[in-house]
């Protein structure tokens, strides 16, 4: 798939060309301030002696954090250069151009649209979006089970899963919160108390954690709903359920309803979001080749339907297995966090993105071991959509 990221597109040669003095480039980044101490350490620490797997990591943190522009105008310094001087040889193209002046052409988009556009059609612009200007943006919750009663079924791979949508959801300005481990009860639990969001004791008994500077802490202050809600449930599950870590199952729909108008006024009118990464049934997808009742009264509106303004995503259809790398998380995961840094940069609408993940997805071969003479695939899909507006996250300027 081709990347409109070029820092991604050039992955390659910079692994190549940094890895001439991997610590260098991790001392340029420290000092712009693109990575936290801890990440710094954590960095510093990989792999002593293997530049490469340095400069890897280094590359993938700083896409995560979404700190593309900057990481070229680093490589772009003079001092930079001098240590690196086949930097100079690298196409940035027109992506990385504009990253770093992308700010001036969202004002230079917007002066235009102002001076020029008739006040009926920037009035009609603005209702199409759902409007995102509470500071923080909304909660991203992150359901984490991965230690679960057989310990066969361990889901290794599922903090990378966790850490990436953080990043990803703080950068687009969302306080994030994770609870690791919840029986199917549990999950139910923590589901009605982040809807009301008025008991901060049972939320910690919950084990809640807020992530900050880079790490999971315990939550402390309680929370509160903003103009999105997102939920990100990674576990096992079958089909249209989720299993807690006693491998009881708990229906999707169970999850999703506890935040509709009627449980969860707060959110009425409000984009709510549900990612599900776990399995939705047994079998493996084989690839084949292809031949030639509370209604809030809304302000200029009518009664607002309890169940609108959903979307539910999932890593793959009904009665399949969903794919999960044990050191570097789930095939679905992943690519979401990819296509959202990528597309949220570019101003594109949720669903747009969504679709982008499922063609990412979809072209990706797997080959069990077992059956070499078999290619198994998964696809993603999003339903349930009962979005009114177009959603468009946009990255925190903060």
């Amino acid at each position: 798939m081709a990347h409109n990221n070029p820092i991604v597109r050039n992955k390659t040669i910079l692994q190549e060309i940094l890895s001439a003095d991997s610590q260098f480039i991790l001392d340029k980044v420290m000092e712009k301030k693109l990575i936290t101490d801890r990440e710094y350490t954590k960095l510093k620490s990989i792999n002593k002696g293997d530049a490469e797997d340095l400069v890897i990591k280094l590359v993938d943190t700083l896409n995560n954090k979404g700190r593309q522009s900057e990481f070229i105008e680093v490589l772009q310094n003079e001092i930079v250069l001098e240590t690196y001087p086949k930097l100079k040889e690298v196409e940035w193209g027109d992506s990385g151009c504009t990253a770093v002046s992308s700010s001036s052409l969202k004002r230079s988009s917007e002066r235009s649209l102002s001076e020029d556009a008739p006040e009926s059609h920037k009035s009609q612009k603005m209702e199409d979006k759902y409007p995102l200007t509470s500071k923080p943006t909304g909660l991203c919750v992150i359901i984490n089970n991965e230690n679960f009663r057989d310990p066969q079924k361990k889901r290794s791979g599922t903090e990378e899963d966790a850490e990436s949508l953080a990043t990803v959801f703080s950068w687009l300005g969302f306080q994030v919160l994770m609870c690791k481990d919840q029986t199917a009860s549990d999950m139910a639990q923590v589901t009605k108390l982040l809807a009301a969001l008025k008991d901060l004791a049972g939320l910690q008994k919950c084990k809640l954690e807020e992530w900050s500077d880079g790490r999971f802490t315990p939550l402390s202050v309680l929370p509160r709903h903003g103009d999105a809600f997102v939920c990100c449930v990674l576990s096992h599950g079958e089909e249209n359920t989720i299993w807690g870590v006693d491998f009881e199952p708990l229906a999707i729909s169970d999850i999703t309803s506890a935040f509709n108008g009627e449980h969860c006024p707060a959110l009425l009118g409000k984009p709510k979001v549900f990612f599900i990464q776990a399995c939705q049934g047994h079998s493996l997808q084989q690839g084949l080749a292809v031949d030639d009742y509370i209604y809030q009264k809304q302000k200029g509106e009518d009664y607002h339907p309890i169940e609108a303004d959903f979307l539910v995503s999932k890593a793959t259809v009904g009665k399949y297995q969903s794919l999960r790398n044990t050191k570097k998380g789930s095939i679905f995961i992943q690519s979401l966090c990819e296509q959202l840094r990528e597309g949220c940069n570019r101003g594109e609408d949720i669903l747009k993105i969504l679709v982008r993940v499922n063609a990412d997805v979809s072209k990706k071969d797997f080959i069990k071991n077992y059956d070499l003479e078999k290619v198994w695939k998964q696809m993603p899909e999003f339903g349930n959509v009962t979005l009114s507006r177009e959603l468009v996250f946009s990255p925190c300027s903060s």
